[in-house]
Parts: structure tokens; C-alpha cells; sequence
């Protein structure tokens, strides 16, 4: 697959908070007839050539009744509830307890994460409620990364898909998908998944610099930075 003409960073900004959103709370039914105007590719800047996620949301949307009533979005709050907030699929939307070697909440992938957004002046607003390394954050945080568009801030892009994002986030999609109750969020995790493979190729063609494969152990060393130099975390005095 090739990207020679990627969309401008801005694009991609807009694409990631737009699933961060979508994975932040809850569907609404005007959101809902807001995403079933256009197919979902339509909503996105970034192409994702043939990759399932974006069909399987769009049939989950056209299969919905026409007038959009409680008995629909209370089915899919439920299944938002069982996903995102008692993990009642067995599939966290957070970082540590798929990389973690106990699988717990709040581990060293989390403090890792914390030192990415602290380089770049950030924190999450309230890691109690939502730990750093939750889904939804590190959505937020390459949104940032790609708002800012500079040379450092996009091969950071890569970087941390290849030491966060990317060593967890299929194996969720992947549970989410044949775990739940409505197609939508199964259309959702795999949509998720296929814009950061994707977005993952643009940076290696923009930057030259080839993806990383870390395997899931939280105790992996990280590699050396190469020039311009962007966050590492721990070769770096911190902010």
C-alpha cells in the first residue's frame, strides 16, 4: 500500500479526535444520524484503502431503525458500559493490563505514557477516573502530536504507536470485536485499529524511519533516538 500523497497533518488531527470522541463516552442518537450520512471513510482525511473497520461501522449504522429511539441507544450505552467501565468483555481499553505481566490497572506502561505527554506539557486531567494509558488518552495525545505537524513531533508519532499504542490495541479491537453485544462498537474497535496501522505506514514513508515491533514486555528496552530528536523516554531530562 502506498501513501504518496498524504493528507496534511491537520487532517489527521481532526481523524483521531474524532475516534477518541467516539470511544470517550456513549452514542447519542444525533450522533448517530450524524455518522450514518456519509460513509465513514467520508468522515476521515487519512484513506484506509480495503481495511474492514470502516465498512463493518457503516453496515452497523445502516442496520439501525430509521428514527433512532431510547430502546436503541439504552442497548448500546450498555454495551459501552461492559467495554469502557467494568470490563465486562475482558477487554481493557487501557494499556497496562494487556502488557503488564499480572495484567493490572495503573502499571509501568502508564508511567511510561505519562512521561510522553509530560514532555510535550500535558497530563491527563484526572488519571483516577482515566489512566494515562487509557485508549481514549492516547488517541488525544497523537491528535496532539499531529496538530503540531513538526518534523520531531512526527516521528514521536511513530514511536509511540510502536512502544504503545499499537502493542495493545489490536488485541482489544480484536476481543471487542467478537465479544460485543452490538455491531457498532465491534465496527468501531476495528476501525480504531486499522486507522493506526495505517497512520502508522504514513509516518514510515513520510519519515523514512521503519516501524518498530516491540514485543508485549513492559521491561523492553528502548531504542536509541536518531535525528531530529524527539522524545524518548528516559534519554531525555524530563519537563
Amino acid at each position: 500500500m502506498s501513501l504518496a500523497n498524504p493528507v496534511p497533518w491537520s487532517e489527521v488531527a481532526e481523524d483521531l479526535g474524532m475516534l477518541a470522541l467516539l470511544h470517550d463516552r456513549e452514542p447519542t442518537a444525533a450522533l448517530l444520524d450524524d455518522l450514518r450520512r456519509h460513509p465513514i471513510q467520508g468522515w476521515l482525511g487519512l484513506h484506509l484503502g480495503g481495511a474492514d473497520g470502516a465498512r463493518l461501522l457503516d453496515l452497523a449504522l445502516a442496520d439501525l431503525p430509521a428514527v433512532i429511539d431510547r430502546a436503541v441507544v439504552d442497548e448500546l450505552a450498555a454495551d459501552y458500559v461492559d467495554i469502557y467501565l467494568v470490563h465486562g468483555l475482558h477487554a481493557a481499553p487501557a494499556e497496562s493490563p494487556w502488557l503488564d505481566r499480572e495484567h493490572l490497572v495503573c502499571q509501568e506502561p502508564m508511567f511510561e505514557v505519562r512521561e510522553w505527554y509530560a514532555h510535550y506539557g500535558l497530563a491527563a486531567e484526572n488519571w483516577r477516573r482515566r489512566s494515562d494509558d487509557h485508549l481514549v488518552l492516547q488517541l488525544g495525545f497523537l491528535a496532539e502530536l499531529a496538530r503540531r505537524g513538526t518534523p520531531a513531533s512526527i516521528l514521536d508519532i511513530g514511536r509511540f504507536l510502536d512502544r504503545h499504542l499499537l502493542r495493545w490495541l489490536p488485541d482489544f479491537a480484536q476481543r471487542v470485536v467478537q465479544r460485543a453485544r452490538t455491531p457498532y462498537f465491534a465496527g468501531l474497535a476495528q476501525l480504531t485499529v486499522d486507522y493506526a496501522e495505517v497512520l502508522r505506514l504514513l509516518v514510515v514513508e513520510v519519515t523514512g524511519e521503519p516501524r518498530r515491533r516491540i514485543e508485549a514486555d513492559p521491561k523492553r528496552a528502548a531504542a536509541a533516538p536518531v535525528a531530529p530528536q524527539p522524545y524518548l523516554p528516559g534519554a531525555q531530562p524530563g519537563w
